[in-house]
């Protein structure tokens, strides 16, 4: 089958033949892939920001956010069949660890991460496992929300979380309406009545918010603070989710958030630097989020069933995987881009 690889870091991956995937243990499925999400984090293992952190071996295939077809499955697989629409839990996990049993599988202790340590889905198959496969509604295409595996997943992780403390009458500050940013809007809207504020650099990715449900948008120009703070009559929101978390995000965000108020770390890239009489003094909170759940997968598939949430995308053939990287790397991207092998 065709697989993109990474062969060295900062150089640009290749296309290659390699073998298919085989059925090894009675739990095992393959997937042929329908469609792969176009991540930031896949820049960030070609530059190899990931090199010491994941430990895998050169080459391998990149591709965390895929969904697909079910091609085959081992002798114990009854959740799915063969010809079965399917979205990937990005984590092939153990469920026998302490996590797992929990529903926490995110920190199961023994898990894989394919497109991260291990095999991923830039290719025409992937191998995972019956416990990580999510079966999609019938209305729903896998190239359509192969992205909410990992950046709708994350978006979904944390907003649920924000949506669990937040009650009618509070405020929440979304900075960042892009690829995760207008998930995290949609998913904010379905779960709570909270008065939402977007924060963009781009009023294009603003007025999306504002189609999304956002109730306020202010453009990122150095006065969003000041706004943020007119808007919850000086005290500041209750919650902050952080889509960016670097070029200024974390500054702004943290100077938007009222006292007892939780801060949402989701993008990363920056630091956080916080005076610790700051975070005492005012009991603020910093929750870091980590992808999602299996539940919580299964969950927003709900959601994008009944179209509460749904994806903004643009389409590359697997074979134009360096134009979708391009892309995405300068800013070019609408939403999510998806490799359609």
């Amino acid at each position: 089958m065709k697989a993109v690889q990474v062969v060295a870091y900062d150089e640009p991956p290749v296309l290659v033949d390699v073998p298919d995937p085989r059925i090894t243990g009675p739990l095992d499925v393959v997937v042929k892939v329908g469609g792969a999400g176009v991540c930031r984090t896949d820049l960030h293992i070609l530059e190899g920001q990931w090199k010491d952190k994941s430990g895998v071996v050169l080459p391998y295939t990149i591709g965390h956010e895929n969904a697909g077809w079910v091609a085959e499955v081992g002798e114990a697989v009854r959740n799915v069949k063969v010809g079965d629409p399917v979205i990937l839990h990005p984590l092939v996990t153990c469920g026998l660890c302490r996590a797992c049993r929990a529903g926490d599988d995110v920190h199961c202790l023994s898990s894989a991460f394919p497109g991260i340590d291990t095999d991923g889905g830039y290719a025409e198959y992937l191998k995972t496992t019956a416990r990580s496969v999510v079966p999609l509604d019938p209305s729903l295409e896998p190239a359509s929300v192969a992205a909410l595996a990992d950046a709708g997943l994350t978006a979904y992780h944390a907003v649920a979380k924000a949506a669990r403390a937040l009650r009618p009458g509070d405020s929440a500050v979304v900075i960042g309406a892009g690829g995760l940013g207008h998930i995290g809007i949609q998913v904010l809207r379905a779960l709570s009545p909270v008065e939402m504020i977007v924060v963009d650099r781009s009023p294009e990715a603003l007025a999306l918010a504002k189609e999304l449900g956002a109730d306020h948008t202010l453009i990122a120009d150095g006065t969003e603070t000041g706004h943020v703070l007119d808007l919850t009559g000086g005290h500041g929101a209750e919650a902050v989710l952080d889509f960016v978390g670097e070029g200024g995000a974390v500054e702004t965000g943290v100077a938007c958030l009222r006292r007892n108020g939780d801060y949402y770390v989701i993008g990363y890239g920056g630091d956080l630097r916080v005076p610790t009489i700051d975070i005492i003094s005012t009991e603020i909170n910093f929750i870091g989020n980590l992808v999602g759940s299996y539940n919580d997968l299964c969950e927003l598939m709900v959601l994008a069933a009944r179209n509460e949430v749904s994806l903004h995308t643009q389409r590359y053939p697997l074979t134009s995987f360096q134009t979708a990287l391009d892309d995405l790397a300068a800013g070019a991207v609408r939403g999510r881009a998806i490799l359609i092998p």
